[in-house]
């Protein structure tokens, strides 16, 4: 018998959902949104045997009907959704999975999760997400660490604008990171730091970039290496220049003050137009002791837009999605706990790159 999932949200993360899950045969799926159109461009694609649903995701009333009768709940909807679906499926006794990158809405999640009966994992997808994965991956190789710097970038692969920058995935996610407080370790504490700061700059096969601080990348790792780590931090990558522009939007205009951030994601929408021509960069530096010696160990890869059982899925699409679906299979398969809060970091690297969707990290 087939897996009953549901996905609440069917933009363009959901629709990359949707191609992975309904054509490797395994579950059976249902897709929810209020959008219409949305709706109708996921008939019009013919995954197979997915059925749509219309309905208002807003309504707990409605979101807690809609999940009922399924194995797991996944969420590909803005963050401010996320209490009302991981709630619904605490309710109905359903596995829960998301893609938030935003922190008191994660915060929530967890205090759901606890003594629940289902797992809860939160945060699937890059940034937080994979990032996690292969972060405490190589931090697992040292006898002891000193610092852990992640660094993540969905990035265009020919930048045209002023920003050097076309938008590839929610803009209220990429709001979010840019005016929220982010976390940190900093000589051994935890501490809270500025967005928009601490620029450092880097080549990569030839190409500069630049990167900086942003919000909900550390996922639960500040936790998980609370006492074991003197710094951790995570930065997001952009091509020179772009920081400058967004500090000025966000700081100067004060277009990143929580009631003016619609102007802001008008701005950004009317201007920047949307690619699928990008790029993904994933680059974790980990150094600390190992054998009485101090090392430092990297990973890098970049993952490139390409055509998925006929689609053309932009990079972000293809990392995204590949994250949640592989963390909904190994939890199916039984290589991760079916109970309470799964942090991303508890999956093992090796399992998720030789999973089917994982593999998408791998090539």
């Amino acid at each position: 018998m087939k897996t009953r999932l549901i996905l609440l949200g069917a933009g363009k993360i959901g629709d990359a959902i949707l191609n992975l899950l309904s054509h490797c045969g395994d579950y059976q799926l249902t897709v929810a949104d209020r959008d219409a159109r949305r709706l109708q461009h996921v008939r019009e694609m013919n995954f197979p045997g997915v059925v749509t649903v219309e309905a208002d995701i807003a309504d707990a009333k409605m979101v807690r009907g809609l999940v009922d009768g399924h194995d797991a709940v996944l969420s590909a909807c803005p963050y401010f959704l996320t209490p009302v679906i991981a709630t619904a499926a605490r309710q109905a006794g359903a596995h829960y999975f998301d893609l938030t990158e935003d922190v008191e809405s994660t915060r929530v999640v967890w205090r759901l999760a606890e003594d629940a009966p289902t797992a809860f994992v939160p945060q699937c997808g890059l940034a937080p997400g994979f990032i996690s994965i292969v972060a405490s991956d190589v931090a697992g190789r040292f006898d002891r660490l000193r610092d852990v710097h992640m660094r993540v970038g969905a990035l265009p692969t020919y930048p045209s604008n002023a920003l050097k920058y076309n938008l590839t995935w929610s803009t209220d996610g990429l709001i979010n990171e840019y005016c929220n407080p982010c976390e940190a370790i900093v000589d051994g504490q935890r501490r809270e730091v500025s967005p928009l700061e601490e620029v450092e700059h880097f080549s990569l096969d030839g190409i500069d970039y630049e990167a900086f601080n942003t919000s909900g990348g550390l996922g639960s790792l500040c936790e998980s290496l609370a006492g074991r780590v003197q710094n951790l931090n995570y930065k997001t990558v952009r091509y020179p220049g772009h920081r400058d522009i967004v500090k000025m939007l966000v700081r100067d205009l004060q277009l990143g003050m929580p009631e003016r951030r619609h102007i802001l994601k008008d701005v950004l929408e009317a201007a920047i137009p949307i690619t699928r021509q990008d790029v993904v960069l994933v680059f974790v530096s980990v150094s600390g002791m190992r054998e009485g010696r101090l090392e430092q160990e990297t990973y890098a890869r970049k993952i490139y837009s390409q055509n998925v059982n006929g689609q053309l899925l932009s990079a972000i699409q293809v990392t995204t999605a590949a994250g949640i679906c592989a963390m909904v299979d190994m939890l199916m398969q039984g290589k991760l706990p079916k109970r309470g809060l799964i942090r991303q970091e508890q999956a093992r690297l090796d399992d998720f790159l030789a999973n089917r969707f994982g593999r998408f990290y791998a090539s």
